[in-house]
């Protein structure tokens, strides 16, 4: 069986799908509400400055200093799968950064200067831009050698990711992953597990669990949960749920 999504399109939209999956919500630092899944944005500059110097990525609020910041709460399913990405603070310098992302920074810090009328709505869009952007250049340039970002700057592995992000209902399996990256079989499994850290078909599980559970926990029944996610039914679910509870009853377990 061939699945094919969008393969016409002549360039590849590597964080659409991903951005879905997260739901992002940024809104300026004030007020402090943080929770679960909430990364902070800052942007750093020296005293004095016309403009900022660097831009701070963390994932809790007080790990870097900053003279502006921005809470992004990811509210979708798959918002664990991004904030493994950032589980140690990450700076970038702006000098590093590309024109647009320049951009966006100067109209923030511009905003915050010499505020004006609406500056929270403002912000916020701003605010939104800036994490695409931030998104963007980790993609062009990932700070890892594993990893999501990784794997969305690599061409062929980048296919299979946002063709599992996108709809990871379908029926998938290392044969239609492997021929939507256009590799065989084989290469593509080896190449995924060499820049993800984990093999698809375990990638694929993860997604598929954060979206099963996300819609249990909204009031979905089993039966649409499973629809939604790629579970071939109702039992099949109920099994995988029932795992992974088990998996964090074992990891929270102390020895004596």
């Amino acid at each position: 069986m061939t699945i094919s999504i969008n393969a016409d399109t002549p360039r590849l939209d590597r964080l659409s799908a991903l951005l879905l999956a997260v739901a992002p919500r940024v809104v300026p630092l004030y007020p402090h509400v943080g929770g679960a899944n909430t990364l902070w944005i800052g942007l750093i500059a020296e005293p004095s400055s016309s403009a900022p110097h660097s831009v701070a990525i963390t994932p809790s609020q007080g790990t870097a200093k900053a003279d502006v910041a921005f809470q992004v709460h990811l509210e979708g399913p798959a918002a664990p799968l991004l904030m493994r990405e950032f589980a140690q603070p990450l700076v970038l310098k702006l000098v590093d950064a590309d024109a647009a992302l320049h951009l966006v920074v100067q109209v923030l810090w511009i905003e915050i200067v010499s505020p004006r009328c609406g500056q929270p709505v403002m912000l916020t869009h701003a605010g939104n831009m800036l994490f695409i952007g931030l998104l963007r250049h980790l993609v062009g340039h990932p700070r890892a050698e594993r990893g999501l970002f990784s794997g969305l700057s690599d061409p062929r592995i980048a296919k299979a990711l946002v063709a599992m992000h996108a709809h990871p209902q379908l029926s998938w399996n290392l044969a239609t992953l492997a021929e939507h990256a256009g590799m065989s079989r084989t290469s593509f499994a080896t190449h995924f597990k060499s820049i993800m850290g984990t093999s698809p078909g375990k990638y694929l599980a993860q997604i598929r669990l954060l979206v099963a559970q996300r819609a249990v926990q909204s009031g979905t029944r089993l039966k649409g949960a499973a629809s939604q996610s790629g579970y071939k039914d109702a039992s099949a679910l109920s099994r995988a749920l029932g795992r992974h509870t088990k998996y964090l009853e074992s990891a929270t377990q102390s020895p004596i």
